[in-house]
């Protein structure tokens, strides 16, 4: 499957870390099978259709129906397979290499001591800190932080079969409420997670929105002075530059917009000021 940026084989990748929603993988795929297997049968059975559904339409009427209905079902199975195409790449080609970018974004991985990865799911992310924080030869940990213990504990596997479980540590734990003190570490990340906190709510809803930006807050509170967030999330992001906005921080900036899971995603990066300070702050869209 070729090399990636690292010179490492998708091969690899794909074994450590798998595709996590693969029933909807399997449910795109399906689906994209039949409407190409319905659409071929039209094809084929072009005028015996028409042939059956003059009895329902007006004469004449009837081709223009099949033909339409079958080129809706041809239609459908491509964009299946085109929803399926983007879910893989999406989950993890994409994640891995939007990993990469975050982490180069954070100037001095030697110095950082301590670092949090939120809703680390399989470690894609974590271990991508993880990794930088080795090479640098930095005596600093990264937390990884899920709702749920079964997956801390796989994500231990994925960071050991890295090579980096001994700066890997996974924690399960109420994001929104974090088990930290203030002030607590030197980095922030956070991978295509924050959109689905209150999601039982409704995406849409006012008591989901109201958690997205809990979440934020506590970000906030558990980064240091002068700390640094890097957070890549899907939908919501101009509300999240709102609320930082609000919460004064600085250096916010946006990245270009990548298509992930078939919406609209951007990496939003900002600094914790050292001193509080009145007034708005600016945003720097990032286009590299």
């Amino acid at each position: 499957m070729g090399k990636t940026a690292g010179n490492r084989d998708w091969t690899q990748i794909y074994a450590i870390y798998g595709i996590e929603q693969w029933q909807t993988l399997v449910f795109l795929l399906f689906h994209a099978f039949f409407f190409s297997l319905l659409s071929v049968l039209f094809l084929i059975y072009f005028d015996q259709i028409c042939f059956f559904l003059d009895s329902f339409f007006l004469s004449g009427a009837a081709r223009l129906a099949a033909g339409f209905t079958g080129a809706v079902t041809a239609l459908s199975a491509v964009c299946l397979l085109f929803a399926a195409a983007n879910f893989v790449y999406s989950d993890v080609p994409l994640q891995y290499e939007m990993a990469q970018r975050m982490v180069s974004s954070v100037g001095d991985w030697s110095s950082v001591k301590t670092a949090l990865d939120l809703g680390c799911g399989r470690g894609i992310l974590l271990n991508a800190v993880a990794t930088q924080l080795k090479k640098t030869g930095s005596s600093g940990r990264v937390v990884g932080l899920d709702r749920s213990k079964r997956t801390t504990l796989s994500t231990l596997r994925t960071a050991k079969l890295e090579g980096v479980q001994e700066y890997v540590t996974c924690r399960e734990g109420d994001v929104k409420t974090l088990p930290f003190g203030d002030n607590y570490f030197d980095v922030v990340v956070s991978s295509v997670f924050v959109h689905t906190v209150g999601k039982e709510h409704g995406q849409k809803s006012v008591e989901a929105a109201a958690e997205r930006m809990r979440v934020l807050g506590e970000i906030v509170r558990v980064v240091k002075p002068g700390g640094l967030c890097v957070v890549w999330d899907l939908l919501h992001v101009p509300e999240y530059v709102r609320r930082l906005q609000e919460l004064k921080m600085e250096d916010i900036r946006v990245s270009e917009r990548v298509t992930a899971f078939m919406a609209g995603s951007h990496i939003v990066s900002f600094r914790k000021p050292s001193e509080l300070v009145a007034g708005p702050r600016e945003v720097r869209l990032d286009w590299r």
